[in-house]
């Protein structure tokens, strides 16, 4: 009797240690009840990946184990042996992740790198994206939307206090006048003027500090697309729609800009003078004389001037100037400054 009580006790302890031995691994206490509760646990940001706040990525049961204790933002912790180091997170100060334009990213989504960063009104940047979606040779229909955007953008930057690469840092001297600073760094004294927001800018003093766009400007017109190309330092600013001659009178060849008049008279061909304002003047708002350079033929009375006929845009209607619209065409006289190269192709 006593031989069968030791015989049974011996058999309940042997299946009690078998069940304890299987609890470790079953989920029934310890390591095993721990890994149950954090498989079933909802999202939060302990069991995400480190420093990635937006990772759906699970971690498991014996990654999460190991894993450090979490720490303030400005701190940083290697991750364990094992497990991959996540990638840096985007900047999110401004809301707009880091990028260098052009590596490795096609045309189309450095155009849309630009947009993000116009968005977040970083301007010169968004500018920088925008040109080399433009120099990625991108298709057609993208490149008209890249050449629209670039344009507003470029003439913004150049017009108002925007950081530009192109501006310099300018103090005005004793004796200085803002004609002498545009003819020192070869722009318009419109130019300046607007883009510091000078409210007198007959009254400049020594000590103040302006920004001077100092790119050189370059116009080439084709008669073939009656359009401007207006260039910056080489690279594309804006381009517009224009009038060229009819019966092919617009010349071609290479010219400077010789004359600016803001609200020109027209000198008919009989000599009788049109004042600005009459109803008979065809030159628009603006006037900019052109003179032939290198081997072009010299010729006389051809220039690029504004009109009052807008339907006449985009055909060969004129007399043989280059015409634009009266808003274009008053744009592009603040840009550009006597002397600026011109070329005309067919």
């Amino acid at each position: 009797m006593a031989v069968l009580i030791v015989v049974a006790v011996a058999a309940l302890v042997g299946v009690w240690a078998v069940r304890h031995d299987k609890a470790g691994t079953e989920g029934i206490g310890g390591i095993g009840l721990a890994s149950a509760v954090a498989a079933t646990a909802p999202e939060s940001a302990t069991n995400r990946l480190p420093d990635d706040p937006k990772s759906s990525q699970w971690l498991k049961p014996a990654t999460q184990a190991a894993l450090p204790p979490v720490t303030k933002p400005d701190s940083v912790v290697s991750a364990p042996p094992g497990v991959p180091q996540p990638a840096a997170a985007p900047n999110v100060s401004s809301g707009v992740p880091p990028i260098t334009a052009g590596a490795g990213l096609s045309a189309a989504q450095l155009a849309e790198e630009g947009d993000r960063l116009a968005a977040a009104e970083r301007k010169d940047k968004a500018r920088e994206s925008y040109l080399a979606a433009l120099a990625a040779a991108p298709p057609e229909s993208l490149r008209a939307k890249l050449e629209e955007k670039l344009g507003l953008l470029n003439v913004e930057l150049v017009t108002h206090p925007w950081p530009m690469p192109e501006k310099q840092d300018c103090v005005v001297r004793e004796g200085d006048s803002i004609k002498a600073l545009a003819r020192k760094y070869g722009t318009t004294v419109e130019l300046i003027v607007k883009a510091n927001e000078l409210k007198r800018p007959d009254v400049i003093r020594p000590g103040q500090r302006i920004k001077v766009f100092g790119a050189k400007m370059e116009i080439r017109v084709s008669k073939g697309r009656n359009d401007l190309l207006l260039t910056a330092g080489g690279r594309f600013f804006k381009r517009y729609r224009v009038g060229t001659g009819r019966y092919d009178k617009t010349p071609v060849g290479t010219f400077v800009i010789s004359e600016r008049i803001p609200e020109p008279p027209w000198w008919r061909d009989d000599g009788k003078i049109v004042p600005f304002g009459d109803k008979d003047n065809i030159l628009g708002t603006r006037w900019m004389a052109i003179k032939a350079t290198g081997n072009t033929p010299e010729i006389k009375g051809y220039g690029i001037h504004g009109t009052w006929d807008n339907a006449s845009i985009g055909k060969a209607e004129s007399a043989g100037c280059i015409r634009l619209s009266n808003a274009d065409v008053e744009e592009l006289f603040q840009l550009v400054p006597v002397g600026t190269p011109v070329s005309i192709e067919e």
